[in-house]
């Protein structure tokens, strides 16, 4: 079978490395134009496109999808089906409609719960006990499309979103093979969405970040590894100085006023949260430094406790 693989984060790249590896003729790869990074602002290819130059698979970043361009393209490179894994591009009608065996889209959440660009992040933030994967058929509404087949996995209470989202791109190139077979087999099922249970997943912002501390601790402890490495969870507890928080642990009881440092030392600083609970923030990065265990930062920058 022609595949034509679209995608463009390092969550795409175990779907297409699965792809290859079960035979399949990938004839072409779509992924978004390289972007500046760092202080040098050097043009860096995203991983698919890395992964695809390194299989010798032909690579694609069109500017746009809605100019006739791209979808020539696809018809001088005749796929039968388009695999679509966090291209971050919405496909118009006419690309959607091409493919024999039309569209497909791996999704890192158990739709119709996170439609939308962060679900991995917000079913975290929302302290969700599971998540999973969904291959879906596509369809021009956002993550809308008839579900083929899901695989859950639970969320561990201390796991952060790097290591759930390295999981559920593993997950998904495993379930897109099974659902690639079924297609071939004529025997995938169409099962349409509940409206009734939709919910979105937005991108993510800076005004996720500031910690309150009249929250939960769970719901602060969540935050805070639900937003790492980036836009990263934040305080201004130290005088003078905003960190960010990359790391937490849930301690014990304490009667003390939310936002209270109440210890300052090896297992890190301790924080009273609004439902009488305490917060140790085991993870920090003060302004101008790196990342670094909270113990290792107050050896230099020691916290007077009232």
């Amino acid at each position: 079978m022609r595949v034509l693989f679209m995608g463009t984060p390092d969550f795409a790249v175990p779907s297409l490395e699965a792809l290859v590896q079960a035979g399949y003729e990938v004839c072409g790869v779509f992924t978004q134009p390289d972007k500046p990074k760092n202080r040098g602002m050097k043009l860096v290819a995203p991983p698919v496109k890395q992964k695809a130059q390194a299989l010798n698979i032909p690579v694609f970043q069109p500017e746009k999808l809605r100019d006739g361009t791209a979808l020539e393209t696809i018809r001088k490179l005749d796929p039968e089906l388009i695999v679509v894994a966090a291209y971050g591009r919405i496909l118009p009608d006419g690309i959607l409609d091409f493919p024999r065996l039309g569209c497909i889209n791996v999704h890192s959440s158990l739709l119709p719960k996170y439609r939308g660009a962060a679900p991995i992040h917000w079913a975290m933030l929302n302290g969700e006990e599971e998540t999973g994967v969904t291959i879906m058929h596509m369809a021009s509404e956002l993550d809308a499309g008839d579900i083929i087949m899901q695989e859950k996995t639970s969320i561990a209470k201390d796991e952060t979103v790097e290591t759930l989202y390295s999981r559920l791109a593993e997950i998904g190139g495993v379930l897109l093979i099974k659902a690639i077979n079924a297609l071939e087999a004529g025997t995938a099922p169409r099962v349409p969405q509940d409206p009734a249970q939709v919910s979105y997943a937005p991108m993510l912002s800076r005004e996720l970040s500031p910690i309150d501390w009249n929250k939960s601790a769970w719901e602060i402890h969540n935050q805070i590894r639900a937003l790492i490495p980036w836009p990263a969870a934040s305080t201004s507890l130290l005088p003078g100085k905003t960190i960010k928080v990359f790391a937490s642990e849930m301690g014990g009881e304490t009667s003390e006023a939310p936002g209270t440092i109440l210890e300052a030392g090896k297992s890190g600083i301790a924080v009273a949260c609004g439902d009488g609970k305490v917060l140790y923030l085991t993870e920090l990065q003060a302004p101008g430094s790196r990342r670094m265990a909270a113990a290792d930062y107050l050896r230099g920058h020691p916290i007077q406790l009232s």
